[in-house]
């Protein structure tokens, strides 16, 4: 008898078990029995008949659809894995599943809150401390060059040398150095000190 040929349907007349002479379909608990022994094919029937509410339940936690779908995919999987510790005695397979799909869409969900906790803790500290740069190129692009002047004098000589080469000259911190002959830590200390007295100066807000 060819296996794929569809049955044809007996209009009115309900099939009695046993009478069909095909097999009936084998429960999950049999098939996480077969998958323990590495039976493949018991693996993509239990899949068939899991994945559905698997699915259901991590969708219903995670929300997100790509997610979901991924979580639900690792949970068939973790189920192929752990096969071999599952036991009838502790419950049918469905509630096996269902408890790793749900502890797998909580573990994600967790995961994805703390990541977001710690890309918003990063987003704050960074605007709390912008670099020297930042404030240097604020004050030079939005304040006339006349009151930057007047607020050079309130450097002393040796800040006042260091922020001209830098920010006016063009010079690196190291060329800054060579110039002055002084070593490349001293002079990013004096150009720190003295973009912070611009910066108060000018009225900037870092």
């Amino acid at each position: 008898m060819d296996e794929t040929a569809r049955p044809r349907r007996v209009a009115a007349v309900p099939p009695v078990p046993g009478e069909s002479g095909a097999p009936a379909a084998p429960t999950p608990e049999e098939l996480m029995g077969r998958v323990a022994k590495g039976d493949e094919r018991a693996f993509e029937l239990l899949y068939d008949q899991l994945s559905g509410p698997v699915y259901g339940l991590v969708r219903r936690i995670v929300r997100d659809t790509a997610q979901s779908e991924e979580v639900a995919q690792e949970v068939l999987i973790e189920l192929w894995k752990t096969a071999t510790r599952y036991s009838a005695d502790k419950g049918s397979a469905l509630n096996w599943a269902m408890t790793l799909a749900h502890r797998r869409a909580v573990d994600r969900v967790r995961s994805a809150r703390a990541s977001t906790e710690r890309e918003q803790k990063a987003t704050f500290e960074a605007a709390r401390e912008r670099p020297f740069d930042e404030v240097a190129e604020s004050v030079t692009a939005s304040l006339e060059r006349s009151q930057v002047r007047r607020c050079l004098k309130f450097l002393t000589e040796l800040q006042r040398e260091s922020v001209l080469l830098a920010y006016y000259q063009g010079y690196t911190y190291r060329e800054v150095a060579d110039v002055l002959a002084t070593p490349q830590g001293t002079i990013k200390t004096r150009m720190r000190d003295g973009l912070i007295r611009l910066r108060d100066c000018l009225g900037v807000t870092a």
